[in-house]
């Protein structure tokens, strides 16, 4: 009977610790209009967004930031860490429009800037950096400023960027800079296959990085992979228009901090400059890019599918005329296949002083045979290593698109 008795009892106890744990997990909610933003496009909202995120940055549980419907003018923005908690959500329904005067954050690398931040999610959403003034003052010649990335980490880890649209950035449009375990998926970014420096995703310095099934078209890199960059999957991507998916440019210092467990899988190429390409100046480096592998990949018209270049120096200004010292090793080629703009498929243009070790190029199941093909400077480090170029040759002037493999 005591025990029955005592039921109610520890049942209404039970109840309050549950009540009061749902009651503690319940996130912080804070949206942006509450605080003074306005969605026309036209007010300035930059102050209303700071004062979201320092309160959900202050905040001991969970928090969401909430941007609704609308378009909301934004100048320069920095997200700062670290916070006292590691679960900030932001969810856009609306579109975050940068100013179009470009000299308002031309000269101040980013537009918007998460620094030493962890645990933040990014969820749907426009980014619209407004960076067409700026594309036709650089493309005129004229001095102009460098331009404004659209979204950055920076030191931060835990980072989850989802079903985001970046779209007119000034300059790159997400930049991962000295960060761990970030994943973006779902991403698509576009810009005018014209528009200079456009990066699609740059990432450097950082380690454990995933980017699945997003779209990219720009008028630079879809995806640069700089010094410092390790553990990088990469599946599941489509570019076009755009220069391909780059590791570099390796080797403009000196001193720098190697490539290393790059996967590209699963990725198609519309209408490129390059496919898949590895490329650093020709200048003594510490640098190297080793255990790389490129797979599963579709090329549709693609001037340049495969590079190796050594001696990169786009502008073929103040070129460094040195070898370059960036080791390149351990990379593979498997089922590489499309069709190729150029009678130049594959061009491996390599330093004399390290030719790449363990190169190895796999032709499967593309159900057909690669044209003549002529391969200069080849060597052999154990498993096959190439250098020169492989081109077809013996061939008319391309008129058209020719089968790459």
């Amino acid at each position: 009977m005591a025990y029955r008795k005592s039921c109610p009892l520890v049942l209404s106890l039970l109840s309050v610790i549950f009540y009061s744990s749902v009651v503690l997990a319940a996130p912080a909610s804070y949206n942006v209009v509450s605080f003074g933003a306005k969605a026309d496009g036209k007010t300035d909202s930059t102050r209303a967004f700071s004062t979201a995120w320092t309160l959900a940055c202050a905040s001991v549980k969970p928090a969401d930031i909430y941007v609704p419907a609308g378009r909301f003018y934004l100048r320069q923005v920095i997200f700062n860490g670290p916070c006292k908690n590691n679960a900030i959500r932001i969810r856009i329904d609306g579109t975050l429009v940068a100013p179009s005067n470009y000299m308002v954050l031309g000269n101040g690398g980013n537009w918007l800037l998460f620094r030493a931040v962890n645990g933040v999610t990014i969820s749907g959403g426009i980014l619209d950096g407004q960076g067409t003034g700026l594309w036709a003052c650089k493309n005129s010649g004229k001095s102009c400023p460098d331009g404004a990335s659209t979204l950055q980490f920076s030191n931060s880890k835990n980072i989850v960027v989802s079903r985001l649209t970046s779209m007119n950035s000034q300059m790159f449009h997400i930049v991962v800079n000295g960060c761990n375990n970030v994943k973006m998926q779902g991403v698509k970014i576009t810009a005018s296959g014209d528009s200079p420096n456009t990066d699609g995703i740059h990432v450097q310095l950082s380690s454990g990085v995933t980017i699945l099934n997003s779209k990219i078209g720009t008028g630079d890199d879809c995806i640069s992979i700089g010094p410092g960059a390790t553990n990088l999957w990469i599946e599941n991507v489509a570019c076009g228009p755009g220069h391909g998916i780059s590791i570099g440019s390796l080797g403009k210092d000196q001193i720098e901090a190697g490539v290393q467990n790059i996967t590209v899988k699963t990725a198609t190429f519309t209408g490129t400059q390059n496919g898949v390409r590895i490329k650093s100046w020709g200048r003594p480096s510490t640098g190297f890019a080793r255990s790389i592998l490129f797979q599963h990949v579709l090329m549709v018209n693609v001037q340049n599918p495969i590079v190796i270049d050594q001696n990169y120096c786009p502008s073929n200004q103040g070129c460094p005329g040195q070898v370059s010292g960036v080791k390149i090793s351990d990379v593979t080629y498997q089922d590489i296949h499309g069709t190729s703009a150029t009678q130049v498929a594959v061009n491996l243009d390599c330093s004399s002083r390290y030719f790449p070790e363990g190169i190895d190029i796999y032709y499967e199941n593309v159900g057909g045979k690669m044209l003549d093909a002529g391969l200069l400077n080849m060597r052999v480090h154990g498993r096959i290593a190439v250098c020169g170029m492989i081109s077809q040759y013996n061939l008319d002037k391309p008129e058209g698109v020719y089968n790459l493999i």
